[in-house]
């Protein structure tokens, strides 16, 4: 499995004598101090699960590959969900083998020696002097408490059928022909994650509460945002220095979108102005360093106060997100809390006069607001996505799970259909909730949803 060295067109060659040098006079630099990561003992959990699901069967899940950017240096890495919901690792080119006997292996590229080889020095997409450390085999069994086999040994390990997580590592794709179980073994892997664990509702807790201090500092840069003619790009990265600061990265591209982007319902080309007489409709969440990302929305006035008109938009939207929230305990269709924001949202238009059917059934209300109103949440922004349709979207909340709920309205600017002074607002509110024995618990209290306390919270930031 290992490559040749990935050297540039641009680098020099290695002359006998400094190659002989470069494997000398280094100082032993093997980690002695490594503890297993917290959550060590959940991941070996989920692998038993995962095992007695698949009983003397050969599972294999790999992390993901680098990507190439510009030619020269790769995308930083982010491993695949499921593999590291499984061993807590997030190394690119690596396999988790479940055998049939239900042990676990993970095939990994080690850290290279310096008494031999050329990598460290050489490889600009592995070499240690070039990307950083990796651990070497005896770290990553204590850090991951599994066993950890060098890469190159995976090929003979998969010489048997085995059932792949595909898509993710065309070098492991192509050493396993598809079988009809491989459909199988992705929706099940995506459904084993459905329900958190505690150890998860925290991390997740820690994202949503960074998240809450960005959306804080995003507001005190207002002003300087406004007087930059890219104001939207300055609190996309206002945003993005705390995602850095407390967790790996932004959980997914931030939608920082004003007065009619927010239109725009995935906005991220954050080029706009930012005009203090419209709204700001911020779409952005941290991700933890264990990748766990929250997704909340808030709609601002950029002058601090909503207008008649757009308090009008926003409270229409908050009350379809509590009519929403107020269905979410266990044993409830999944679909219901959506079709209750829809409720109101048409019964809302139909007053306004916009909407002539507040009928849910013909659909027309959709014109104004065309997505669904949440998703799971959890080490994707939007979890469990090949989860069966019955256990997910068909299917009904359970305890443990993790969800956004976020209406919003979307009146276009370019619609005739909107008086003209509606067109153009943008509105979503969206929070992240856990559902619990009796109902849900609001993750995202920390920051305000109704339009006078938006105001004051503002207030008091801007001083």
């Amino acid at each position: 499995m290992t490559d040749k060295l990935n050297t540039g067109s641009h680098d020099l060659p290695v002359t006998e004598a400094l190659a002989e040098f470069m494997t000398t006079g280094w100082a032993d630099t093997a980690r002695t101090d490594v503890q297993p990561l917290p959550l060590a003992a959940y991941t070996a959990k989920r692998r038993a699960a995962l095992a007695a699901r698949f009983p003397g069967e050969r599972l294999v899940v790999p992390s993901g590959t680098l990507k190439v950017r510009s030619n020269d240096d790769d995308y930083r890495f982010r491993s695949h969900s499921a593999f590291t919901y499984l061993t807590g690792a997030q190394e690119p080119d690596n396999v988790l083998v479940v055998e049939p006997s239900g042990a676990a292996r993970l095939f990994m590229r080690p850290r290279s020696p310096r008494s031999e080889g050329q990598e460290f020095y050489r490889d600009r997409r592995y070499g240690e002097f070039w990307v950083g450390r990796r651990p070497d085999l005896t770290e990553a069994e204590e850090l991951y408490q599994i066993e950890c086999v060098h890469i190159d040994r995976l090929p003979d390990a998969l010489s048997g059928p085995a059932r792949v997580l595909r898509g993710g590592d065309g070098s492991i794709d192509a050493l396993v022909s598809p079988g009809e179980g491989d459909g199988e073994f992705a929706a099940f892997l995506a459904e084993m994650r459905l329900i958190k664990d505690e150890w998860e509702v925290a991390e997740l807790q820690h994202a949503v509460d960074a998240t809450a201090r960005g959306f804080e500092d995003v507001v005190r840069a207002l002003p300087a945002a406004i007087a930059h003619p890219r104001g939207e790009r300055y609190i996309e990265g206002v945003f993005g220095l705390r995602s850095r600061l407390e967790g790996n990265a932004v959980g997914y591209q931030s939608i920082v979108a004003s007065g009619a982007h927010a239109c725009v319902l995935h906005w991220i080309r954050n080029d706009g102005r930012l005009n203090p007489d419209e709204l700001l409709l911020l779409d952005a969440g941290v991700e933890s360093d264990n990748l766990y990302t929250a997704d909340i929305t808030r709609t601002l006035p950029l002058s601090g106060r909503f207008s008649p008109l757009q308090r009008q938009v926003y409270d229409l939207v908050l009350a379809a997100q509590d009519a929403a929230i107020a269905t979410l305990r266990p044993g409830v269709r999944f679909r219901e809390f959506h079709q209750a924001a829809m409720r109101v949202i048409a019964e809302g238009l139909h007053d306004w006069g916009v909407l002539s059917d507040p009928d849910l059934e013909s659909g027309l209300y959709r014109r104004y607001t065309l997505c669904s109103s949440g998703h799971m949440l959890g080490l994707d922004v939007h979890d469990c996505a090949a989860a069966r349709a019955d256990a997910y979207l068909d299917g009904v909340l359970e305890e443990g799970q993790v969800l956004t709920v976020e209406p919003g309205l979307y009146l276009q600017p370019d619609d005739l259909t909107l008086p003209p002074e509606l067109r153009g607002i943008g509105v979503r509110i969206e929070d992240d909730l856990v559902i619990t024995a009796d109902g849900a618990r609001l993750m995202s209290v920390g920051l305000p949803r109704r339009a006078d306390e938006i105001e004051a919270w503002m207030g008091g930031l801007l001083g």
